[in-house]
């Protein structure tokens, strides 16, 4: 074993059980500055609901937050680990809590460090700074970071920063010794198996295989994936979701994730219902992520979701430019009344006075 930080057994046990990881967004006042009020009541809005970790620091609380204009990246982290350990003092079970880590190896060190500090368990390593750089200076770069705090590999879709990462990466990926778990999400199928059957070839069952396909959330967590090794025949499972999608409805997406673990665990037939509700998710997902302009609205449609529920004062971003595109109101609202099972809107407003005290 080297000397790189491990995790707790217990951060290992629970991302290899499957948890709802929702990626954290960033309330903000009017006049663009951190609500810290309605932050913290998304923060206590996601472990009541039941998720399992929070991803903080991340696309969908906005690199931005690392513009030395806002100097959020260090209140953000500090703000949601405090809040995080509020609650779980109270539950008994704290949270997996994973920081979002990018830029240069120096800047990606340097977030590592300060999320270790503030007591996160891994780095969800972005590789979006380097989209040109060769694969050995990747891997490079992901080591020196594994110095530093334990790593998530993220495989982010080429249409909002990432790039594609062949077979071979992820083999050699798979052997750093203290990867806890891999993101996987460039909305793509090929790509996906790639990074599932790398990880299997490696033998490390201790990797978590986490989806970050918000357009297939459902079938990856039904999907039994299995490959030849050797003589050997071996079945992964994709066990849980870090997803942006799971930062609203929360409560929702612990029942259906809930309900695809206990099908996988025993090996049940999948009923078509669930099959629909999958098709449900990847429509609504589309509304809410802005698929038809290409992601532009992402963030904004999440905001949007949590400013009807009343979590949020507003859909505001850090960039003035970053709001709904044309049309996609309308879209949310399309899908909010095709599929109100979707919503956890009774539970939020049950709640959500207690949050924001």
């Amino acid at each position: 074993m080297n000397d790189d930080p491990q995790p707790p057994e217990w951060v290992r046990d629970r991302l290899g059980e499957g948890l709802v990881i929702p990626a954290h967004p960033l309330a903000l006042t009017r006049r663009r500055t951190l609500d810290e009020c309605r932050q913290r009541a998304l923060t206590r809005y996601y472990l009541a609901a039941g998720a399992g970790g929070l991803a903080v620091g991340v696309h969908t609380t906005q690199f931005a937050i690392r513009d030395p204009r806002h100097g959020l990246l260090g209140p953000v982290l500090e703000l949601a680990a405090r809040t995080a350990a509020e609650a779980a003092g109270a539950s008994g079970r704290p949270p997996v809590l994973i920081a979002g880590v990018c830029g240069s190896t120096a800047q990606a060190a340097y977030e590592a460090r300060l999320a270790r500090a503030l007591g996160y368990h891994a780095g969800l390593l972005s590789l979006g700074a380097l989209r040109n750089a060769p694969e050995r200076a990747l891997l490079a770069h992901c080591r020196a970071v594994a110095r530093e705090i334990p790593l998530v590999g993220f495989y982010l879709q080429p249409a909002v920063g990432g790039r594609v990462l062949p077979f071979r990466f992820w083999r050699r990926f798979a052997e750093i010794e203290n990867v806890v778990a891999i993101k996987i999400a460039p909305f793509n199928r090929y790509q996906t198996l790639d990074v599932i059957r790398a990880v299997a070839e490696a033998g490390r069952d201790d990797i978590a295989l986490y989806t970050g396909n918000d357009d297939t959330i459902v079938a990856d967590l039904l999907t039994p994936f299995r490959f030849r090794v050797g003589r050997a025949t071996i079945e992964r499972r994709i066990v849980g979701g870090l997803l942006g999608h799971w930062a609203v409805w929360t409560r929702k997406a612990v029942e259906l994730h809930g309900a695809c673990r206990r099908i996988a665990r025993t090996g049940q037939r999948v009923p078509p219902d669930l099959l629909r509700l999958g098709a449900a998710v990847t429509d609504a997902n589309a509304a809410l992520f802005d698929a038809a302009h290409g992601f532009a609205g992402c963030i904004a449609g999440l905001h949007e979701i949590l400013r009807r529920q009343g979590l949020m004062a507003g859909r505001w971003c850090l960039d003035t430019h970053e709001t709904l595109s044309a049309g996609q109101s309308d879209e949310i609202g399309r899908v909010c009344r095709a599929y109100p099972e979707l919503n956890d809107d009774d539970f939020v407003r049950a709640h959500r006075d207690t949050w924001l005290k």
